[in-house]
């Protein structure tokens, strides 16, 4: 299936209400997997059971977290890698930094090879108005300023 897409109409310069306005294509989901969904689906392509499908991916959230947390980039093959990233305000001077400047840590991943892959053989296709997918015209409208 294809990736769908609807079209907004948001102004040219972000933060600028009164700059032209023109047409952004922006990613439509087909809603969501949850993990008890991708424990069965893993499930039927091995071995083991939803179960311990489960198991496994509850201890790999624990350890990634605490890996994270010791300041650790964490690969996972060709899934790819997740690690953490931290930013501040600036100073002038080294000595007028403190902690208090850092702003909230954020878990950034990266995609691995075969995800990387994924991005380029997507296929996709519009969503019209009532959902249905359309080549031509229609798109999907959740406010007033969405056509």
């Amino acid at each position: 299936m294809a990736q769908g897409f609807k079209l907004v109409l948001r102004p040219s310069k972000p933060g600028e209400k009164d700059s032209e306005k023109k047409f952004y294509a922006v990613s439509k989901t087909n809603g969501t997997s949850s993990m008890k969904t991708l424990c069965k689906l893993i499930s039927a392509r091995s071995t083991v059971s939803s179960a311990d499908v489960k198991a496994v991916l509850d201890n790999l959230n624990f350890v990634l977290d605490m890996e994270l947390q010791e300041g650790r980039i964490v690969k996972f093959g060709d899934f790819g890698s997740f690690r953490i990233s931290v930013s501040s305000d600036g100073v002038t001077d080294k000595k007028d930094f403190n902690s208090g400047m850092l702003r909230p840590a954020r878990i950034i991943f990266t995609p691995g090879g075969e995800l990387k892959d994924t991005k380029k053989t997507l296929e996709y296709s519009r969503i019209s108005q009532d959902g249905a997918t359309a080549e031509a015209g229609g798109s999907d409208s959740d406010s007033p300023s969405e056509i």
